[in-house]
Protein backbone atom coordinates (compact mmCIF):
# COMPACT_ATOMS: atom_id res chain seq x y z
CA UNK A 1 0.00 0.00 0.00
CA UNK A 2 1.53 3.28 -0.58
CA UNK A 3 2.38 5.33 2.63
CA UNK A 4 0.11 7.84 3.73
CA UNK A 5 1.06 11.37 4.48
CA UNK A 6 0.06 12.61 7.46
CA UNK A 7 -2.24 16.06 7.32
CA UNK A 8 -0.95 18.96 9.18
CA UNK A 9 -3.32 19.30 12.21
CA UNK A 10 -4.85 23.19 12.86
CA UNK A 11 -4.00 25.10 16.39
CA UNK A 12 -6.78 25.40 18.51
CA UNK A 13 -8.17 28.49 18.36
CA UNK A 14 -11.01 30.34 16.49
CA UNK A 15 -11.78 28.94 12.82
CA UNK A 16 -11.50 32.23 10.36
CA UNK A 17 -14.79 32.93 8.52
CA UNK A 18 -14.93 33.16 4.63
CA UNK A 19 -15.88 37.43 3.93
CA UNK A 20 -15.47 38.45 7.40
CA UNK A 21 -13.02 41.31 8.38
CA UNK A 22 -9.66 40.64 9.67
CA UNK A 23 -9.60 41.32 13.62
CA UNK A 24 -8.01 44.65 14.19
CA UNK A 25 -4.92 44.68 16.45
CA UNK A 26 -5.26 47.20 19.36
CA UNK A 27 -4.21 50.33 19.51
CA UNK A 28 -0.66 51.06 21.31
CA UNK A 29 -1.35 51.71 25.16
CA UNK A 30 0.32 55.10 24.57
CA UNK A 31 -1.94 56.51 21.71
CA UNK A 32 -5.78 55.16 23.14
CA UNK A 33 -7.70 58.30 23.31
CA UNK A 34 -5.22 60.45 21.59
CA UNK A 35 -7.56 62.74 19.70
CA UNK A 36 -10.04 62.55 22.52
CA UNK A 37 -7.84 64.04 25.15
CA UNK A 38 -6.30 66.55 22.58
CA UNK A 39 -10.17 68.03 22.11
CA UNK A 40 -10.20 67.85 25.88
CA UNK A 41 -6.95 69.72 26.18
CA UNK A 42 -7.79 72.44 23.59
CA UNK A 43 -11.78 73.39 25.03
CA UNK A 44 -10.10 74.02 28.54
CA UNK A 45 -9.08 77.52 27.89
CA UNK A 46 -13.01 78.42 26.76
CA UNK A 47 -14.45 77.95 29.95
CA UNK A 48 -11.82 79.84 32.19
CA UNK A 49 -13.70 83.01 32.08
CA UNK A 50 -16.67 81.18 32.97
CA UNK A 51 -14.84 80.58 35.85
CA UNK A 52 -13.15 83.58 36.53
CA UNK A 53 -16.79 85.00 36.39
CA UNK A 54 -17.67 82.79 38.99
CA UNK A 55 -14.73 82.93 41.46
CA UNK A 56 -14.79 86.65 41.29
CA UNK A 57 -18.77 87.44 41.57
CA UNK A 58 -19.49 84.44 43.88
CA UNK A 59 -16.72 82.47 45.36
CA UNK A 60 -15.18 86.23 46.46
CA UNK A 61 -18.47 87.30 48.38
CA UNK A 62 -19.13 83.79 49.74
CA UNK A 63 -15.67 83.11 51.36
CA UNK A 64 -16.00 86.68 52.72
CA UNK A 65 -19.16 85.59 54.39
CA UNK A 66 -17.86 82.60 55.57
CA UNK A 67 -14.94 84.27 56.86
CA UNK A 68 -16.74 87.00 58.87
CA UNK A 69 -19.39 85.03 60.25
CA UNK A 70 -16.25 83.16 62.41
CA UNK A 71 -14.65 85.88 63.23
CA UNK A 72 -14.86 88.03 66.40
CA UNK A 73 -13.38 91.61 66.39
CA UNK A 74 -11.92 92.72 69.98
CA UNK A 75 -13.73 96.19 70.46
CA UNK A 76 -10.31 97.53 72.27
CA UNK A 77 -7.16 96.00 70.29
CA UNK A 78 -9.04 95.94 67.49
CA UNK A 79 -7.57 92.03 66.23
CA UNK A 80 -9.90 89.60 64.81
CA UNK A 81 -9.92 86.21 66.27
CA UNK A 82 -11.88 82.94 65.38
CA UNK A 83 -15.01 82.18 66.82
CA UNK A 84 -18.23 80.69 66.88
CA UNK A 85 -20.04 83.37 68.92
CA UNK A 86 -21.69 85.15 65.78
CA UNK A 87 -23.59 81.49 64.16
CA UNK A 88 -24.16 80.84 68.06
CA UNK A 89 -25.90 84.37 68.26
CA UNK A 90 -27.61 84.27 64.88
CA UNK A 91 -29.35 81.30 66.45
CA UNK A 92 -30.84 82.13 69.62
CA UNK A 93 -33.13 84.87 70.85
CA UNK A 94 -34.48 87.45 68.71
CA UNK A 95 -33.07 86.17 65.05
CA UNK A 96 -34.01 82.67 65.45
CA UNK A 97 -37.67 83.92 65.85
CA UNK A 98 -36.51 85.95 63.10
CA UNK A 99 -35.64 82.88 60.82
CA UNK A 100 -38.48 80.97 61.88
CA UNK A 101 -40.86 83.34 61.14
CA UNK A 102 -39.63 83.53 57.58
CA UNK A 103 -39.52 79.86 56.63
CA UNK A 104 -43.01 79.96 58.15
CA UNK A 105 -43.97 82.86 55.75
CA UNK A 106 -42.23 81.11 53.33
CA UNK A 107 -43.50 77.17 53.85
CA UNK A 108 -47.42 79.08 53.98
CA UNK A 109 -47.06 80.75 50.54
CA UNK A 110 -44.94 78.50 48.92
CA UNK A 111 -47.88 75.97 49.35
CA UNK A 112 -51.11 78.46 48.39
CA UNK A 113 -48.82 79.29 45.31
CA UNK A 114 -48.51 75.79 44.53
CA UNK A 115 -51.99 74.71 44.59
CA UNK A 116 -53.67 78.18 43.08
CA UNK A 117 -51.41 78.55 40.54
CA UNK A 118 -51.59 74.60 39.66
CA UNK A 119 -55.42 75.33 39.39
CA UNK A 120 -54.57 78.06 36.93
CA UNK A 121 -52.15 76.35 34.61
CA UNK A 122 -54.69 73.45 34.19
CA UNK A 123 -57.45 75.80 33.22
CA UNK A 124 -55.09 76.78 30.86
CA UNK A 125 -53.91 73.77 29.52
CA UNK A 126 -57.49 72.50 29.03
CA UNK A 127 -58.90 75.96 27.64
CA UNK A 128 -60.67 75.42 23.98
CA UNK A 129 -59.69 79.09 23.29
CA UNK A 130 -56.08 79.67 22.41
CA UNK A 131 -56.16 83.40 22.93
CA UNK A 132 -56.61 82.72 26.90
CA UNK A 133 -53.24 80.35 26.91
CA UNK A 134 -51.41 83.76 25.62
CA UNK A 135 -53.23 86.30 27.68
CA UNK A 136 -52.46 84.14 31.02
CA UNK A 137 -48.50 83.48 29.83
CA UNK A 138 -48.01 87.32 28.87
CA UNK A 139 -49.64 88.63 31.93
CA UNK A 140 -47.50 85.67 34.32
CA UNK A 141 -44.34 86.87 33.22
CA UNK A 142 -45.20 90.65 33.98
CA UNK A 143 -46.79 90.03 37.06
CA UNK A 144 -44.32 87.54 38.04
CA UNK A 145 -41.31 90.16 37.42
CA UNK A 146 -43.03 92.52 39.50
CA UNK A 147 -42.45 92.59 42.94
CA UNK A 148 -40.11 94.62 45.60
CA UNK A 149 -40.89 98.24 46.69
CA UNK A 150 -43.60 98.91 43.65
CA UNK A 151 -45.44 96.11 44.74
CA UNK A 152 -45.57 97.51 48.43
CA UNK A 153 -46.48 100.88 47.48
CA UNK A 154 -49.09 99.40 45.20
CA UNK A 155 -50.33 97.61 48.05
CA UNK A 156 -50.58 100.37 50.35
CA UNK A 157 -52.39 102.46 48.06
CA UNK A 158 -54.77 99.75 47.63
CA UNK A 159 -55.14 97.61 50.92
CA UNK A 160 -53.02 100.03 53.60
CA UNK A 161 -55.26 101.95 56.04
CA UNK A 162 -56.19 104.89 53.70
CA UNK A 163 -56.48 102.83 50.46
CA UNK A 164 -58.93 102.79 47.83
CA UNK A 165 -60.19 99.44 48.67
CA UNK A 166 -59.82 99.79 52.08
CA UNK A 167 -62.19 102.63 52.20
CA UNK A 168 -64.61 100.78 49.61
CA UNK A 169 -65.21 98.08 51.35
CA UNK A 170 -64.48 99.51 54.85
CA UNK A 171 -61.70 96.28 55.31
CA UNK A 172 -60.81 98.38 58.22
CA UNK A 173 -63.97 97.70 60.37
CA UNK A 174 -63.30 93.61 59.40
CA UNK A 175 -60.06 93.81 61.49
CA UNK A 176 -57.80 93.29 58.50
CA UNK A 177 -54.45 95.22 58.39
CA UNK A 178 -52.02 94.84 55.50
CA UNK A 179 -49.42 95.42 57.69
CA UNK A 180 -49.23 92.10 59.50
CA UNK A 181 -48.44 87.95 58.32
CA UNK A 182 -51.91 88.48 56.13
CA UNK A 183 -50.90 91.74 54.47
CA UNK A 184 -47.56 90.05 53.38
CA UNK A 185 -49.23 86.75 52.55
CA UNK A 186 -51.37 88.25 49.81
CA UNK A 187 -48.16 90.61 48.23
CA UNK A 188 -46.36 87.28 48.13
CA UNK A 189 -48.95 85.44 46.33
CA UNK A 190 -49.13 88.18 44.19
CA UNK A 191 -46.21 87.58 42.52
CA UNK A 192 -45.47 83.94 43.32
CA UNK A 193 -48.52 82.52 41.54
CA UNK A 194 -47.87 83.71 38.29
CA UNK A 195 -44.78 82.61 38.76
CA UNK A 196 -46.11 79.32 39.72
CA UNK A 197 -48.34 79.06 36.74
CA UNK A 198 -44.93 79.98 34.38
CA UNK A 199 -43.09 77.29 36.22
CA UNK A 200 -46.07 74.40 36.03
CA UNK A 201 -47.07 74.54 32.43
CA UNK A 202 -44.80 72.83 30.81
CA UNK A 203 -45.37 69.64 32.90
CA UNK A 204 -49.07 69.77 32.54
CA UNK A 205 -48.10 69.99 28.73
CA UNK A 206 -46.10 67.10 29.10
CA UNK A 207 -49.06 64.57 30.60
CA UNK A 208 -50.11 62.75 27.02
CA UNK A 209 -53.43 62.64 25.73
CA UNK A 210 -53.10 58.91 25.06
CA UNK A 211 -52.84 58.38 28.82
CA UNK A 212 -56.20 59.60 29.73
CA UNK A 213 -57.62 57.88 26.84
CA UNK A 214 -55.90 54.44 27.93
CA UNK A 215 -56.70 55.09 30.77
CA UNK A 216 -60.75 55.50 30.10
CA UNK A 217 -60.49 52.57 27.38
CA UNK A 218 -59.61 50.40 30.62
CA UNK A 219 -62.79 51.91 32.61
CA UNK A 220 -60.87 54.58 34.63
CA UNK A 221 -62.88 57.48 35.62
CA UNK A 222 -60.99 61.02 34.94
CA UNK A 223 -60.82 61.33 39.13
CA UNK A 224 -58.96 57.67 39.23
CA UNK A 225 -57.08 58.94 36.14
CA UNK A 226 -55.65 61.93 38.17
CA UNK A 227 -55.23 59.54 41.03
CA UNK A 228 -53.08 56.65 39.43
CA UNK A 229 -51.75 58.61 36.21
CA UNK A 230 -51.70 62.32 36.12
CA UNK A 231 -50.65 63.46 39.79
CA UNK A 232 -47.87 60.71 40.49
CA UNK A 233 -46.24 61.96 37.16
CA UNK A 234 -46.53 65.60 37.91
CA UNK A 235 -45.13 65.02 41.33
CA UNK A 236 -41.56 65.96 41.05
CA UNK A 237 -42.75 68.69 38.97
CA UNK A 238 -45.08 70.15 41.63
CA UNK A 239 -42.58 69.33 44.18
CA UNK A 240 -40.27 71.22 42.30
CA UNK A 241 -42.08 74.42 41.94
CA UNK A 242 -43.09 74.23 45.69
CA UNK A 243 -39.62 74.36 46.54
CA UNK A 244 -38.78 77.26 44.05
CA UNK A 245 -41.49 78.99 45.63
CA UNK A 246 -40.26 78.50 49.49
CA UNK A 247 -36.70 79.79 48.15
CA UNK A 248 -38.48 82.88 45.90
CA UNK A 249 -40.34 84.09 49.27
CA UNK A 250 -37.56 83.20 52.02
CA UNK A 251 -35.39 85.43 49.95
CA UNK A 252 -37.34 88.42 48.77
CA UNK A 253 -36.90 91.32 51.19
CA UNK A 254 -37.84 94.88 49.60
CA UNK A 255 -41.76 93.72 49.46
CA UNK A 256 -41.36 93.03 53.19
CA UNK A 257 -39.25 95.55 54.10
CA UNK A 258 -41.24 98.45 52.62
CA UNK A 259 -44.86 97.11 54.25
CA UNK A 260 -44.45 95.62 57.63
CA UNK A 261 -40.78 97.08 58.26
CA UNK A 262 -39.24 95.86 61.86
CA UNK A 263 -42.88 94.96 62.93
CA UNK A 264 -43.04 91.09 61.49
CA UNK A 265 -39.93 89.40 62.58
CA UNK A 266 -38.12 88.41 59.22
CA UNK A 267 -34.50 87.29 58.65
CA UNK A 268 -34.15 89.39 55.70
CA UNK A 269 -34.90 92.70 57.48
CA UNK A 270 -32.43 91.39 60.61
CA UNK A 271 -29.81 91.71 58.45
CA UNK A 272 -30.49 94.64 57.01
CA UNK A 273 -31.06 96.36 60.05
CA UNK A 274 -27.68 94.20 61.73
CA UNK A 275 -25.85 95.80 58.30
CA UNK A 276 -26.98 99.16 58.95
CA UNK A 277 -26.08 99.81 62.38
CA UNK A 278 -30.05 100.33 63.31
CA UNK A 279 -30.04 97.63 66.21
CA UNK A 280 -26.52 97.76 67.49
CA UNK A 281 -23.24 99.74 66.14
CA UNK A 282 -20.85 96.48 65.26
CA UNK A 283 -23.12 93.72 64.01
CA UNK A 284 -21.48 93.58 60.55
CA UNK A 285 -20.29 90.41 61.22
CA UNK A 286 -23.53 88.86 63.06
CA UNK A 287 -25.39 89.41 59.70
CA UNK A 288 -23.29 87.98 58.08
CA UNK A 289 -23.92 84.82 60.06
CA UNK A 290 -27.28 85.33 59.88
CA UNK A 291 -26.86 85.01 55.50
CA UNK A 292 -24.77 82.42 56.15
CA UNK A 293 -27.80 80.47 57.77
CA UNK A 294 -29.55 81.76 54.82
CA UNK A 295 -27.15 79.78 52.18
CA UNK A 296 -27.56 77.14 53.86
CA UNK A 297 -31.15 76.62 53.63
CA UNK A 298 -30.93 77.73 49.93
CA UNK A 299 -28.50 75.09 49.35
CA UNK A 300 -30.51 72.52 50.90
CA UNK A 301 -33.45 74.22 49.07
CA UNK A 302 -31.19 73.23 45.69
CA UNK A 303 -30.17 70.36 46.75
CA UNK A 304 -34.12 69.01 46.79
CA UNK A 305 -34.98 70.91 43.58
CA UNK A 306 -32.48 69.61 40.60
CA UNK A 307 -33.51 66.07 41.29
CA UNK A 308 -36.95 66.90 41.20
CA UNK A 309 -36.46 68.50 37.98
CA UNK A 310 -34.29 65.90 36.73
CA UNK A 311 -36.56 63.50 37.02
CA UNK A 312 -39.11 65.74 35.96
CA UNK A 313 -37.48 65.99 32.48
CA UNK A 314 -37.09 62.21 32.38
CA UNK A 315 -40.28 61.05 32.98
CA UNK A 316 -42.32 64.22 30.54
CA UNK A 317 -39.49 63.96 27.96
Amino acid sequence: MPEQTALPVPAAGPVPVAGAAAPVPPAPAGRAGGPRRSARRHRWPVVVPFFTFLAVCFGLPAGTMVYGAFTVLDPESGASRFSTENVSGSLSGAYATGLTGSVELSLFTALLATVIGTLIAQAVVTSSRPALRGIVVSASGVLANFSGAPLAFAFIATLGTTGTVTQLFHLDRTGFSLYSFTGLVLAYLYFMVPLMVVTVLPALDGLRSQWQEAAASCGATRAQYWRHVGIPVLTPSLLGGAVLMFGTAFASHATAAVMVGSSQPLITIQIANALNGNVLVGQENLALAMSLNMVVIALLVMAVQIPLQRRSARWLG
